[in-house]
């Protein structure tokens, strides 16, 4: 669980880290007792596993990581998700900048201060240390990779993101920031570009880099006709975890959930057939946030300002629609700062300033695209087709979107296009798809309260510019 995420508390690092329900601080004793008992059990164990690799694809920026382990299929998956070394680069790889003890399989002590079960997967930045007790779910090294970049690259005046990334024929590079069911890996899988990567990535004074050399992708209901790259990427090599299959047949049941609906593939980004190697690109041209809005009153897509990109993105929001069984109707909003608050350490202020220095620099437009509900709310209105938010990213890749006028929404500040290709025009504004203006209106303001008391604890580190940038 998130509550048994630590990061040690130390002089050096303690002023720059966002401490709070994400960041929770552990005194270094503490840390070391895990540590020597992590390596005691690596040390006991017949055989372990040592991965060399690489996070990040800009050769100067970097992080040289050994991973240590236990368990056979722990070392494939890393092997997998880490950018794999040339044979030559082994050989010269040297002592890692970061070192990963993984001993899953033991528990922590849960008698030492600090620690609250026998889960503890804890981070010392001074001793480049990451130390995994009492789980054996390996997405747990992949976040913890990413929870070192995203404190170091800021350093560096690197803006990390946990976003998809593609490149156009042309050299046009798009962003996809969005949380879980917004369809951020569906809009960023396009034939006609190239993918850079399809979760993590910096931003540097160079362009765009992937942090990962491979995919960790959601593979609940997955069919060749639905999702055919992910699907024909599943192959030797690929680790498949928590799923069910049958033994005798050795045939995976992609729709069984009895373990649970968090089932994944772990395989090489190369087995991806439109992907860009090395996985780098210049600076973007566009930056889309994508929000599943349940509520049904945001529109298919707006065009925001260097400062309301600030807002939205330190915002991340989207609405989750609860199960019928559990007797919640409404929808319910949620906002996840930098559409990532478990991996960011710094302040979400501080990615915020980096997204709108940069976006400022290299000229980058940032649109608001809306896959959720249009016409009413979830349960009144209807879920907006793919085949209209494809149209609408094509424009916006294409430019032609940018060229459209548009109307300001007096409540939310941003600009809606009033036309769009491949899209019909009455469904852009959504106030125009609801029968009951005045319950649209009273929708959108019970929404525009949310975004405002979410953001109060946000406005003593941003300036008056973000918040300003929000609803009215």
């Amino acid at each position: 669980s998130p509550k048994d995420k630590r990061i040690v508390e130390n002089p050096e690092s303690a002023k720059d880290i966002w401490w709070g329900d994400v960041n929770i601080p552990l005194d270094h004793h503490t840390f070391k007792i895990n540590r020597e008992r992590a390596i005691d059990y690596l040390n006991m164990c017949p055989q372990i596993y040592v991965v060399d690799g690489y996070a990040g694809w800009e050769p100067e920026n970097r992080l040289k990581v050994r991973v240590i382990c236990s368990r056979a299929y722990h070392a494939l998956f890393m092997h997998n998700m880490l950018i794999r070394p040339s044979q030559t680069d082994l050989e010269s790889f040297g002592k890692p900048d970061f070192t990963i003890y993984n001993a899953g399989s033991f528990p922590a002590n849960r008698y030492t201060k600090g620690i609250s079960s026998k889960t503890s997967v804890a981070v010392s930045f001074e001793d480049k240390q990451f130390v995994i007790l009492g789980t054996e779910y390996a997405g747990e090294m992949k976040k913890g990779v990413f929870t070192i970049m995203n404190y170091l690259m800021p350093k560096k005046n690197i803006l990390s993101m946990h976003c998809s990334a593609n490149v156009g024929k042309d050299n046009s590079v798009s962003l996809f920031f969005g949380l879980s069911g917004t369809g951020k890996t569906t809009l960023s899988a396009d034939p006609r570009r190239k993918l850079i990567g399809d979760d993590e990535h910096g931003w540097s004074e160079k362009g765009i880099f992937n942090v990962e050399g491979g995919c960790y992708a959601k593979c609940i209901e997955l069919s060749p006709e639905k999702e055919p790259e992910i699907f024909q990427a599943i192959r030797f090599g690929t680790v498949l975890e928590n799923v069910v299959y049958d033994p005798m047949q050795r045939v995976v049941d992609f729709d069984n959930k009895s373990i649970t609906e968090n089932t994944r593939a772990s395989y090489p980004i190369e087995f991806i057939p439109q992907v860009e190697i090395p996985c780098v690109g210049g600076h973007p041209k566009n930056i889309v946030f994508l929000t599943c809005d349940a509520f049904g009153v945001l529109p298919p897509v707006s065009k925001l300002t260097p400062e309301q990109a600030m807002y939205h993105f330190i915002s991340g929001y989207t609405a989750k629609v609860a199960g019928t069984e559990m007797g919640i109707t409404e929808p319910q909003a949620t906002f996840s700062a930098c559409f990532g608050a478990a991996f960011m350490v710094w302040h979400p202020t501080k990615y915020a300033e980096l997204l709108s220095q940069k976006i400022q620099k290299h000229g980058s437009q940032a649109w608001l695209v809306n896959t959720g509900w249009s016409g009413g709310g979830y349960g009144k209105g209807s879920r907006l087709s793919l085949k209209y938010t494809r149209a609408i990213i094509d424009a916006i890749n294409t430019g032609e979107l940018s060229r459209i006028e548009t109307q300001k929404d007096k409540l939310f500040g941003f600009e809606i296009p009033t036309a769009c290709p491949g899209v019909p025009a009455e469904i852009l504004n959504p106030r125009n798809t609801w029968e009951d203006k005045t319950a649209y209106d009273a929708t959108a303001r019970k929404l525009a309260d949310l975004f405002k008391n979410n953001f109060k604890k946000y406005e003593t580190s941003g300036s008056n510019k973000i918040s300003d940038a929000g609803p009215a």
